[in-house]
C-alpha cells in the first residue's frame, strides 16, 4: 500500500522537477548573449504612428514631396519602416504633381529610397495639354530626392487615349520622360484624342 501511494505522489513530483528544470533552462537560454542558432534578434516594432503624414520642403522652402499612410511601423533591428497604404505626392513639377499610392511600403532608414509593393498605382495630374495619366503594377522603387520612379515588374499606363503595357519602366518627374524596358505594346485611338484650334 506504501510503494502504491508513493509511486503516486511521486509522478506529479518527477514532472514538477522537470518543468522547473526545463524553466531554468529556457531563462538561462534566453539571457545567455553571444551567437549561436539560438540566438535570434526579434524583429518587433518599437514604435507605431497611426494616420502619419508629413510633407518634405525643398532648399527654396516650397513642398518637394508629401507622404501620408494609415500606419508606420517602425522596427529597431534593422531600422526599417514599412507603411500600411501609404499615399506619396511628388511636387517636382510645377506643371502636374504625381501622386502613387499602393497597399504598403518600405522606406529605408534615410528615406532617400521608398519601395511601394502591392496594388501600386502612380496618377499624373492633368496639365496643360496633356490628359490624366495612370500606371498600375506591383512593385515601384521611388527615389524622392530625383523625383525619379522605377520597376522591374510588368507594367500598365494609360490616358486619355492611349493605353500602352510593358515590362520595367523608369519614370522622370522634372523631365517627363518614361522610359519603356522591354515587351512594350500598345493602342492609340485618335477618336477620343483632343482637337486642336476648337
Amino acid at each position: 500500500m506504501r510503494t502504491g501511494r508513493l509511486t503516486t505522489v511521486a509522478g506529479p513530483l518527477l514532472l514538477v522537477g522537470m518543468l522547473a528544470a526545463l524553466t531554468f533552462w529556457l531563462d538561462r537560454l534566453v539571457q545567455t548573449s553571444g551567437s549561436g542558432p539560438w540566438n535570434v534578434t526579434r524583429h518587433d516594432p518599437d514604435y507605431i504612428v497611426e494616420k502619419l503624414s508629413g510633407v518634405r520642403l525643398g532648399e527654396t522652402g516650397s513642398a518637394s514631396y508629401a507622404l501620408a499612410a494609415e500606419k508606420m511601423l517602425h522596427y529597431p533591428d534593422d531600422d526599417s519602416t514599412l507603411l500600411m497604404a501609404p499615399r506619396f505626392v511628388s511636387f517636382g513639377s510645377a506643371q502636374a504633381t504625381v501622386t502613387v499610392t499602393a497597399s504598403e511600403a518600405a522606406v529605408s532608414s534615410n528615406g532617400d529610397h521608398v519601395y511601394f509593393q502591392d496594388d501600386v498605382r502612380v496618377t499624373r495630374a492633368a496639365h496643360a495639354g496633356a490628359s490624366e495619366l495612370v500606371m498600375s503594377t506591383t512593385f515601384l522603387h521611388v527615389v524622392p530626392e530625383h523625383h525619379i520612379a522605377r520597376t522591374d515588374r510588368a507594367v500598365s499606363i494609360t490616358d486619355a487615349t492611349t493605353t500602352v503595357s510593358a515590362v520595367g519602366l523608369e519614370m522622370n518627374n522634372k523631365t517627363h520622360v518614361i522610359k519603356l524596358l522591354s515587351n512594350v505594346r500598345g493602342t492609340y485611338d485618335p477618336a477620343v484624342a483632343p482637337r486642336r484650334g476648337r
